[in-house]
């Protein structure tokens, strides 16, 4: 979908929410093939006639550029002439330059390697997905816990409240050892970033669980456990997951994870699992995703600069990636422009170990860059700082360390700035 659609359905949203007759459009949005039957079954669940109006135009935004046409002569056609104009008019209203997307071309490769082809995705640049929103420098300046400026900060509109205690599950899932089936080697050093995870977000007031090499079905099934919970009188939820990983064909957020049994699923899938459909006590909540995994097979050897920092090497022990090859999934992918889109769920947070299509080093004795950064930093600025300025520290560290680079990012679809619960 083109940018000034989206930004048009984005400005039309509240509208669209308040007026849509829903039932109406599902025969003519399927016979158009806007929509598969799947996904309009999966709109209709969403709830109320406004929760399937909410769903649908979020949704709407990842079908591609005959999409939005469509929607609008469906309108027509159902006798909601008031919204069509509305959506008709586009051209009075100025279009916006996307700032967090560009083009990359990604090569579609086999088993082996070989590449099969050639697709273009719209991913966050790597440092574009995080500073463009928060820099290191406009950071606000730390102020002492329990200040009379701290708590101003934390109790401002746009920060989320956490006053629960615990503040929300966190359910971390280590995947060390898998089968032989699998063709994935052990991941030595996992335990030391889940033991370093464990005791963190302990410090930071949640009710953490643990769950040792799964199999991906059972990954599915302790994720839609945790969905299922009631988190009515807890304030976020937050999940981490350290295991091998790769590229995928995506929607909505890239990547996908390995179980123990070399079975893959998708973040997407992982992330859905905990939207307003499928876990409602979590409605208007944060929902952060930490993902320890490679992103792909690339090795990024970065490239010359004027250092403003000495290189952070890594210490002693062998260092390994967790990367496998980007395997083209059997089935009918969307167009390239409907790969491209991405929709934008509120309250999600997802931060990627690397870029997408890059792997992710792991250290065998000290655990991965990545973990063992983000250890560091939430044990230094969770205090004071907020989780956006804290994963630029993060992003700024990890890129400088090692012969081979790494890029961390991430996806953020917060409405407000994130504070962690601090002694």
């Amino acid at each position: 979908m083109e940018e000034a659609q989206r930004l048009l359905l984005q400005r039309s949203r509240l509208r669209l929410v308040r007026e849509l007759q829903v039932a109406p459009l599902w025969d003519l949005l399927l016979h158009k093939g806007v929509f598969t039957q799947d996904m309009i079954e999966e709109i209709q669940r969403a709830g109320t006639r406004r929760d399937q109006a909410r769903q649908l135009v979020t949704d709407l935004q990842t079908r591609g550029r005959h999409a939005f046409p469509a929607f609008v002569s469906s309108l027509r056609e159902t006798g909601q002439n008031d919204l069509a104009t509305l959506l008709s008019e586009g051209d009075k209203f100025p279009q916006l330059r996307p700032v967090d997307l560009k083009p990359v071309e990604i090569g579609l490769r086999g088993g082996k390697g070989d590449t099969y082809g050639k697709a273009h995705e719209y991913l966050p640049t790597p440092i574009q997905a995080v500073t463009e929103r928060c820099q290191v420098s406009t950071c606000p300046s730390a102020a002492a816990p329990g200040s009379a400026a701290e708590k101003s900060r934390r109790n401002s509109d746009m920060v989320y409240v956490l006053k629960a205690n615990p503040c929300g599950y966190c359910l971390i899932i280590n995947n060390v050892r898998f089968t032989e089936e699998s063709d994935l080697s052990s991941r030595e050093g996992s335990n030391v970033d889940c033991e370093k995870l464990e005791k963190r977000f302990k410090s930071l007031h949640f009710d953490v669980l643990v769950q040792r090499d799964l199999k991906a079905q059972e990954i599915s099934r302790e994720l839609q456990h945790l969905a299922r919970r009631d988190h009515s009188a807890l304030d976020c939820c937050l999940v981490v997951i350290l295991s091998h990983g790769c590229q995928t064909s995506h929607i909505q957020f890239p990547g996908g994870i390995y179980g123990t049994d070399g079975k893959l699923i998708p973040v997407e899938k992982i992330v859905n699992f905990f939207n307003g459909s499928h876990c409602p006590s979590l409605r208007g909540k944060p929902k952060l995703f930490f993902i320890q995994a490679c992103g792909g097979e690339q090795k990024d050897r970065g490239f010359e600069v004027d250092s403003d920092s000495p290189v952070n090497q890594p210490r002693g022990g062998s260092v390994e990636s967790d990367a496998t090859p980007f395997q083209i999934q059997p089935g009918n992918l969307d167009e390239p422009d409907a790969v491209a889109s991405l929709p934008t769920p509120s309250d999600i947070f997802v931060s990627y170990s690397t870029f997408p299509g890059f792997v992710s080093w792991r250290d065998t004795q000290t655990g991965s860059w990545y973990v063992e950064t983000l250890d560091s930093v939430l044990e230094q600025y969770a205090p004071t700082e907020d989780l956006l300025c804290m994963l630029v520290r993060v992003a700024h560290a990890v890129s400088a360390k090692g012969k081979y680079k790494q890029m961390p990012g991430t996806f953020n679809f917060l409405r407000k700035q994130f504070f962690f619960m601090s002694d």
